[in-house]
């Protein structure tokens, strides 16, 4: 594809729950040319949990400053992690921190909200821990500090936070209103009930299309970061969406993509909203192009980690040797590692089998444990057609390998980026010749259907 803007680098703030980083992308490669990364800290201080964001701008402001110098950007674009909402005063300063969406609020303030939340039926958004739902965020905010939200003139979610921040103008973006918020109704494609019964309508800022410029870089930003001129700003988008949105460019329907960091997200391309299950983590997200999209999720990043750093290290090659080593052993991990999501939700992670396991065929019942979860999570959405696996999991051979013979489909690994980053420099209009794919992965690992059979029956046990 050719590139249809002037543009020849874009600069992209990519904030995610555990890393932020600022990214500059050649607009004809959509290569990554220069990169600043930087840790996303919560503080404990104050009402709640909640993000450090002046050490985030602090970060993206030096950053843009390194790039504006070399290699030189001539747009910027955004992506940010979901489930966060921003409460602005008057002023345009924060009326309240920026919540951690894994905050867990008092009973009684859940038990208010379950009243208040619209059906499944409605907004396709299942009840969340914490603060997931956005809606119970803001319920939390309102009736737990009701002096401060009378405050609030504004409400913005978090990608369109950053780009007031950079242009001063107020926008909302429904990647961001549709990831499981219990705000907006993606059948119809408006806010949903709920913006009604919290009384927030009149705060709600206005709609933009996550493909909008909202304005150029304020000038004196422009002139703090030694840019020649002010670039333009796009409104932005969720990040499971911006690492949807190549495919979408790319790929036609139907097929899958698993999108994997923190959470393994996974969207099922052309499947329907008619059978998904809200109790399972299954759910309706909204494209850039505001359609629904039915999604499932699991916190499989957050899973890996905690489980490596249990079990300690081994070579890639001997964790996919020892693949046929476990499935023999019958060597097994049950959900969950983390609790409050996915598919087998309240359950308590059990190993099952060879207690002498060694640390590769440990790793590599992990493998076919986060494997087995993502098939779970691609049932629940009717996923169809070829599996593209992105993110850290995509250099997972051992996953790789399991996945697609437990779904019997093509798995295309794409390493060495989330998608995040490059799909939010589709935004500004830019088509980057598509990189070549890797050959499909299509495995058929001896025994794996009976481990898989034996891995749900100690489920239901």
């Amino acid at each position: 594809m050719t590139t249809k803007t002037s543009y020849r680098r874009i600069a992209v703030l990519d904030i995610g729950k555990t890393n932020a980083k600022v990214v500059v992308l050649d607009a004809q490669t959509g290569a990554e040319i220069a990169a600043l990364r930087t840790s996303n800290t919560t503080l404990k201080t104050g009402p709640y949990p909640h993000y450090d964001i002046e050490r985030l701008w602090d970060f993206v402001i030096g950053a843009l400053r390194d790039f504006a110098a070399a290699p030189g950007f001539d747009a910027i674009s955004i992506t940010t992690h979901g489930a966060s909402a921003v409460l602005l005063g008057e002023d345009g300063s924060l009326a309240l921190p920026v919540l951690d969406y894994e905050h867990r609020y008092p009973e009684a303030v859940q038990e208010a909200y379950e009243h208040l939340r619209p059906p499944f039926s409605e907004t396709f958004s299942p009840r969340l821990s914490g603060g997931l739902n956005v809606g119970a965020q803001i319920h939390y905010q309102k009736s737990v500090f009701p002096n401060e939200f009378a405050g609030v003139s504004t409400i913005l979610t978090y990608p369109q936070y950053w780009a007031l921040r950079l242009t001063g103008v107020a926008a909302n973006e429904v990647t961001s209103l549709g990831c499981h918020t219990d705000l907006w109704n993606p059948t119809t494609g408006a806010y949903s009930s709920l913006v009604d019964t919290l009384g927030i309508r009149s705060l709600m800022a206005p709609i933009r299309s996550a493909f909008d410029a909202l304005g150029p870089l304020l000038p004196a930003i422009a002139a703090e970061i030694a840019l020649a001129a002010p670039v333009p700003v796009y409104c932005g988008i969720h990040d499971s969406n911006a690492s949807l949105l190549p495919h979408l460019v790319e790929n036609e329907a139907p097929f899958a993509v698993v999108s994997t960091g923190t959470w393994v997200i996974n969207f099922a391309v052309g499947g329907d909203l008619d059978h998904l299950d809200p109790a399972r983590d299954a759910l309706a997200n909204v494209d850039a192009y505001g359609r629904a999209v039915p999604s499932s999720r699991f916190m499989g990043g957050r899973e890996f980690e905690i489980l490596a750093s249990e079990i300690g290290r081994a070579e890639p090659e001997a964790v996919e040797a020892a693949l046929e080593i476990v499935i023999g052993k019958g060597l097994m991990l049950l959900p969950n590692v983390v609790d409050g999501s996915g598919p087998f939700a309240g359950r308590i992670r059990r190993w099952i089998g060879d207690a002498s396991a060694n640390p590769a065929e440990r790793l590599a019942a992990v493998s076919l444990y986060l494997a087995l979860m993502t098939e779970a999570c691609l049932g629940l959405i009717g996923a169809k057609g070829p599996i593209f696996v992105e993110g850290p999991f995509a250099l997972n051979r051992a996953y790789l390998s399991g996945l697609s013979s437990l779904t019997k489909s093509n798995v295309i690994a794409l390493p060495g980026s989330t998608g995040t980053s490059q799909g939010a420099a589709l935004l500004t209009g830019i088509r980057p010749t598509a990189p070549a794919e890797s050959p499909p992965i299509r495995t058929d690992l001896p025994g794996l259907r009976d481990y898989g059979l034996a891995w749900h029956r100690a489920l239901a046990e």
